[in-house]
């Protein structure tokens, strides 16, 4: 018996693979349908998630880890079991045992994916970032400070920490290093900067803090209930919190700032006043001057080290840098001012007159000041040097707009008359160059802006104060009142109250300022009235600027003010009430954008000097007829063109011959076409110019020659003229044509660069080379083309019908076309005739929007009829190098973007959106081999894939781990 049982075993034995091998080869099939239903419930469960994850998505929100790895392995099993599925396909008896394990294997893993739990919540709050990187310049000498500064800020027991030393040491620099220096070591929560200067306001700090925190404050302005809620919020961090340039104590508790040392938070103060910091209890560190060599460092590289290989000369220039006295922003602005020169007797001369400046005065700031003069003095001419004290009239640290800063001194009379206006912003722009240059001003905000280092600006200041004449300047303090009538001196020659909070104007006072030029009120809360006694003893005043308050009526003295050039009234728009201008012969400027005037100012016809004149109110009803012709010299005119009633004859704009920039509706074609004959090819520079009925178009500061035609007939016998510069166009609801070329000006329109077509019902193509086969070269310039509500629109081009079939393009029709945009048109079934690809050389943007018949991006069946029966149509792939932006949206009829034989090369792409395009079944992106390893990979500069989670996962690409590789970059 025990004999029969070994021999069972022992059959059991062998037996029990057999079974096992036949189990597996028979429910080969049926574990790959179980597999398959498992994958259906996963991948159910994966759209839930990811519906949840869209929900719940927004601003600074990230998807939790195990919910993103549990989504990157639902991926991956999914493709693993396509995969696996192409295999069983095409299994041989031999392999079934092996497919028929790993199927088992699969089926555990994917129930284990289903049986995972999430929470409710399935996304958190991003990480905010530390704080923000600064600009710096590299440091000279100035290393010992920021070590002492760094060994405080490491230690435990101390908390508030004091910056000190003379205007233009360094102070700022050095805790500019320091901020980007503690961002990138990750030590503190949050590295917050704040720029305080002279006037410290604390509900202005307290605002600042919060904003670099990224917290909001309670609605209502409440000191105290600020700073408990700052307290609270500040509490939860380990901070450093740098306060740049503070002039007065404050009070930690006041402000919100709970003890820095409480959770090993600093605080960390920067002033020119060592007093400061012994009140508020810090530990001080005190930035000294650079030593000798450092200073001829820092000279020679903002001079020229040339100077070095001239003996005398190197005496000189290191007898030059000893006056600087170790100041860097002395060193820096007095060897830019000496850079270029060679000539040993101009170093000299400049050494005697640094040595008698600076040996004149006494007190620190005021050597500081002194020394940063020569540079001042170094400019030479006058007018650039007014037009470099002009900025310490904005607020302190302000960014100052290059383009607004050349308007204010061309009002000064600072820019000579150089005959255009486009002349003078062209001198402004290089005395604007020549001041960076001389490091007197700092360029910012890519260079549309400048910024007056403080220490400069105080000492353009001191050099005011210095002469006969002074400025007062309170611009940026917070003032709820204006200054009381004995700070109005008679020697004031410029006034500068603007961005402050004052709300009225008391009729007691009335400044007695005979030598006053220049006032300057804008950004202020005034309402209603200006009384009458304010302006009537400044009689010399030149240059107004009210913009940007709200006041409702000027006073009737302004009509007074025969001397002034300049009245600036932008952005007042309560503004109903403008006083007679009939004795302001002087007048060069009058801006009155965006006010509410209903009526011209009484006697806008004897303003004979005017240049500048701007009426874009909606409210203005008329200009009425004959006041244009008489101002001739006008350079710069814009009227509003969203009045229904008012009208500009062509006749009277065609008589200013001297108009530079014209913005304008003709209610009337004949009106348009009349002023259009009189500047054929010489003037304006710059224009916008409306035709016809409303249209909503937004002001837009970047315009350069625009016309917009809307609801008029542009076509047929008395078609629409057109300037020969026309860069952009839109044309609206004008019904009347069915392609562009049939208007003449587009059969040569080389310097068009936009068109919008809009809501045109009797366009079918954009080009119709059947017609005027001459004009299929008129359009090669064009960069943007935007296609919106063109309800017969069918195709692009239609081509001349003796040479190409219909619909095909020749070359040459849009070769630099950057941007193509195509919304709501119905009737559009194919995009681009394959034709045409050979043109878009330089695509960056295709957005297709809306069209219900868009069967295709690219015509398929083209390639047979361009390309002829017979040939090779083996080229797999075509060519968009520049193309960045792909966007199909709402197209229910798109099948294909191009054949199904070739794929797009888009080596630039940076983003695909793909959303209700449920026919859509392939993106033909190319995908690049490595070529060490063999690995596809897409596009180096793609960042990202817009689509929904179902048309994903129903997309077919061309390779079967395309998903795979694509699947970090979509955003469902």
């Amino acid at each position: 018996m025990e004999l029969l049982g070994s021999i069972l075993e022992a059959v059991k034995f062998l037996v029990a693979p057999i079974c096992t091998y036949i189990d597996h080869c028979k429910k080969l099939e049926e574990r790959m349908t179980d597999l398959k239903r498992e994958l259906e419930d996963l991948n159910c469960r994966k759209r839930d998630i990811e519906s949840t994850v869209e929900a719940q998505m927004g601003w600074q929100k990230e998807v939790k880890k195990e919910v993103e790895k549990w989504l990157e392995d639902v991926q991956r099993i999914n493709d693993e079991i396509q995969m696996l599925e192409q295999k069983v396909q095409a299994v041989s008896c031999f392999s079934r045992l092996q497919l028929s394990k790993l199927v088992c294997q699969k089926l555990e893993e994917t129930k284990k994916l289903c049986q995972c739990n999430f929470p409710e919540v399935l996304v958190i709050d991003k990480p905010s970032p530390a704080g923000v990187t600064l600009g710096t310049t590299a440091l000279k000498g100035e290393t010992t400070a920021k070590k002492e500064i760094l060994n405080y800020l490491m230690d435990d027991k101390v908390g508030m920490i004091g910056v000190c030393g003379m205007g233009g040491i360094g102070k700022t620099t050095i805790m500019k290093h320091i901020n980007n220096q503690l961002l990138e070591e990750s030590k503190f929560d949050k590295v917050i900067w704040i720029t305080v200067s002279r006037e410290l306001n604390i509900v202005k700090l307290q605002k600042n803090i919060a904003d670099a925190m990224k917290e909001n404050l309670p609605e209502l302005e409440d000191q105290v209930k600020w700073a408990a809620a700052l307290t609270d919020i500040l509490g939860k961090k380990k901070f450093v919190l740098i306060l740049d340039d503070v002039w007065n104590w404050f009070s930690l508790v006041e402000v919100g700032i709970p003890e820095p040392t409480r959770n090993g938070s600093k605080l960390v103060l920067t002033s020119r006043s060592i007093d400061l910091f012994m009140n508020m209890g810090c530990k001080v560190v005190k930035v000294q001057p650079l030593s000798k060599e450092d200073s001829l460092n820092l000279f020679l590289d903002n001079s020229e080290r040339s100077v070095l290989q001239d003996p005398p000369l190197e005496e000189i220039a290191s007898h030059v840098v000893d006056e600087c006295a170790g100041l860097p922003l002395a060193i820096v602005t007095i060897a830019r001012s000496m850079k270029g020169v060679s000539d040993i007797r101009e170093w000299r001369n400049a050494l005697e007159e640094l040595r008698k400046c600076v040996k004149s005065v006494k007190g620190t700031d005021i050597e500081v000041f002194e020394r940063l003069k020569f540079s001042y003095d170094h400019l030479q001419d006058s007018k650039i040097q007014n037009c470099f004290l002009y900025c310490s009239l904005y607020p302190e640290d302000w960014k100052i707009s290059r383009k607004e800063l050349i308007e204010y001194w061309i009002d000064e009379g600072f820019i000579d008359e150089l005959g255009t206006r486009q002349a003078m912003h062209d001198r402004g722009h290089t005395i604007l160059n020549k001041l960076e240059n001389n490091c007197l001003l700092e360029r910012v905000d890519d260079g549309n802006s400048v910024k007056i280092h403080d220490v400069l600006r105080d000492m353009a200041l001191y050099i005011k104060s210095k002469n006969g004449t002074r400025f007062m300047v309170k611009a940026g303090m917070q003032l709820r009142e204006l200054p009381g009538q004995h700070e109005w001196e008679e020697r004031l020659e410029k006034v500068s109250l603007m961005c402050n909070s004052i709300s009225e104007i008391s009729p007691d006072i009335s400044p007695k300022c005979q030598r006053l030029s220049t006032l300057l009120l804008k950004r202020n809360d005034f309402s209603m009235r200006i009384p009458e006694s304010f302006f009537e003893n400044m009689h010399e005043l030149k240059v107004l600027d009210l913009s940007y308050t709200n006041v409702e009526y000027l006073p009737n003295t302004i009509s007074n003010l025969e001397n002034l050039t300049s009245l600036i009234l932008v952005g007042c728009k309560k503004l109903r009430y403008v006083p007679s201008l009939a004795k302001l012969r002087a007048l060069k400027k009058l801006d009155l954008h965006f006010t509410s005037i209903e009526e011209i100012p009484d006697g806008m016809e004897m303003l004979v000097n005017l240049r500048y004149l701007d009426l874009f109110s909606s409210r203005l009803k008329e200009i009425p007829i004959g006041i244009l012709p008489r101002l001739s010299r006008l350079q710069f005119l814009v009227v509003s063109w969203q009045s229904r009633t008012l009208k500009i004859k062509g006749e009277e704009a065609a008589a200013l011959m001297k108009l530079e920039t014209f913005v304008g509706r003709f209610h009337e074609l004949q009106d348009f076409n009349t002023y259009i004959k009189s500047i054929q090819g010489e003037r304006p520079t710059s224009y916008k110019l409306f035709v016809g009925s409303q249209e909503k178009d937004l002001w837009s500061e970047s315009f350069v020659k625009d016309v917009i035609l809307c609801g008029c007939k542009i076509g047929g016998e008395d078609q629409i003229l057109l300037p020969n510069d026309l860069r952009c166009i839109r044309i609206s609801k004008c019904h009347d044509v069915r392609s562009l070329n049939e208007i003449s000006f587009f059969r040569k329109a080389t310097q068009l660069r936009v068109c919008d077509l809009i809501d045109c019902k009797g366009i079918e193509c954009v080009l119709d080379l059947s017609v005027i086969p001459s004009s299929s070269s008129s359009l090669q310039n064009l960069e943007n083309l935007l296609l919106s509500e063109l309800d017969r629109l069918s195709m692009l081009v239609k081509a001349e019908a003796a040479a190409l079939p219909t619909s095909v393009a020749p070359p040459g029709i849009f070769t630099h076309l950057k941007s193509l945009c195509i919304y709501k048109c119905p009737d559009m079934k194919k995009l681009f005739p394959f034709k045409l690809l050979q043109d878009l050389q330089n695509l960056e943007e295709i957005e297709v929007r809306s069209c219900g018949q868009m069967k295709e991006i690219i015509a398929s069946e083209e390639e047979r009829d361009s390309m002829g029966e017979g040939k090779d149509h083996t080229t797999t792939s075509f060519n968009f190098p520049k193309l960045r932006e792909l966007e199909l949206c709402d197209l229910p009829e798109l099948k294909s973007i191009c054949s199904t034989s070739r794929q797009m090369v888009c080596d630039s792409l940076e983003g695909i959106k793909v959303t209700k395009c449920p026919k859509l079944k392939r993106i033909p992106l190319y995908l690049v081999p490595d070529l060490v390893n063999g690995q596809l990979s897409p596009p180096l500069s793609l960042q990202r894939i817009e689509i929904n989670s179902e048309e994903w996962d129903e997309l077919e690409l061309d390779h079967p781990n395309a998903k795979t590789i694509l699947r970090p970059f979509l955003q469902y």
